[in-house]
């Protein structure tokens, strides 16, 4: 699985954070001085699928760039959608999730569920490097 830095601009959130967790993360982010997990972002729109919290973090840390990997959300039938138990939703459809990253009219936290075919890989991208642009390659 590729990860690339992208731009935090291009970034589009779909559920709204749960504050306690963005305030543990940003504590474990600033003691491991890095990013070591990438976010799940749709190539074709910026919807992040997976990593909430981490973008939360990086707004308030000011990162200019994340890791993420990019997938092709719609078409690649591998990503399995669902709603976590008791969100107060029977089912999402990956069209309700791009809609609600496009409008910013975003659902409640840990509403929907990705699965990937793969395990995301471990990284180690300080912060240090997501304070700087984006390069492109």
């Amino acid at each position: 699985m590729q990860v690339d830095l992208v731009p935090m601009e291009i970034l589009l959130p779909h559920e709204l954070t749960i504050p306690k967790k963005v305030d543990e993360l940003e504590k474990m982010t600033h003691r491991w001085k890095a990013y070591v997990l990438p976010l799940v972002v749709d190539r074709n729109t910026g919807v992040i699928l997976d990593g909430h919290h981490r973008h939360q973090v990086a707004l308030r840390i000011g990162l200019k760039c994340l890791p993420c990997v990019l997938v092709d959300y719609q078409g690649d039938d591998s990503i399995e959608l669902d709603v976590w138990p008791n969100c107060g939703r029977d089912s999402i459809t990956k069209e309700e999730v791009v809609q609600a990253g496009l409008s910013a009219e975003l659902f409640d936290p840990k509403t929907s569920r990705h699965r990937l075919p793969d395990h995301l890989p471990r990284i180690s991208v300080s912060l240090d490097r997501l304070l700087l642009p984006a390069v492109e390659e």
